[in-house]
């Protein structure tokens, strides 16, 4: 397998993006519950020691103000880390998406691989298997209407000449399919 890097890291940005927004979100809110604990931890110390309640308002001040700093770099952090991740997960959705559109489209088929460091690699090799399969059966049927094919040539010689227009447009249909038979290979 040849090596490739991706240097796009949104390939697929509504997932990526959402994804991590919903992560970093959640861990957002469950953090909020330590500010509010030093506030009544605060709170209650103001109110128990009311000659140190002005030092204490500016060390309750100052300590909001750096875990909110904290906070927004650990959430930072989280949403980009986040992106990478997905990042593992998108990128090889968009391979498969890219490799199933162009054997649509008429190019050959050929297995799937991933990354070395990306998710899903059972679900390239179930792809490359099912695809293997598909071009099997193609190549038995191609074998099988080659069959029939010459069993109508066949039959043309004795068959009544009103019924010869109907062999000629069940050759022409076989005709037809395996040319899309071999446009696919």
């Amino acid at each position: 397998m040849a090596f490739y890097k991706r240097s796009i890291f949104l390939i697929n940005p509504s997932f990526q993006l959402s994804f991590s927004l919903i992560v970093s979100s959640i861990i957002f809110i469950s953090s909020l519950i330590y500010p509010i604990i030093l506030m009544d931890f605060f709170t209650e110390l103001m109110a128990r020691f009311p000659n140190l309640q002005d030092n204490m308002k500016l060390a309750q001040n100052d300590l909001l103000i750096f875990l909110g700093i904290i906070q927004f770099i650990f959430i930072s952090m989280v949403f980009i880390l986040f992106i990478f991740l997905t990042h593992k997960i998108a990128g090889p959705m968009h391979k498969l998406k890219n490799h199933l559109a162009k054997i649509r489209e008429g190019e050959p088929i050929t297995p799937l691989s991933f990354r070395d460091g990306d998710h899903f690699h059972d679900v390239a090799e179930e792809v490359s298997l099912f695809l293997e399969t598909v071009t099997f059966n193609q190549e038995r049927d191609f074998h099988y209407l080659d069959e029939v094919a010459l069993y109508i040539e066949n039959l043309v010689p004795i068959v009544p000449d009103d019924k010869k227009p109907i062999l000629e447009e069940i050759s022409r249909r076989l005709l037809d399919i395996k040319s899309r038979y071999k446009n696919a290979h």
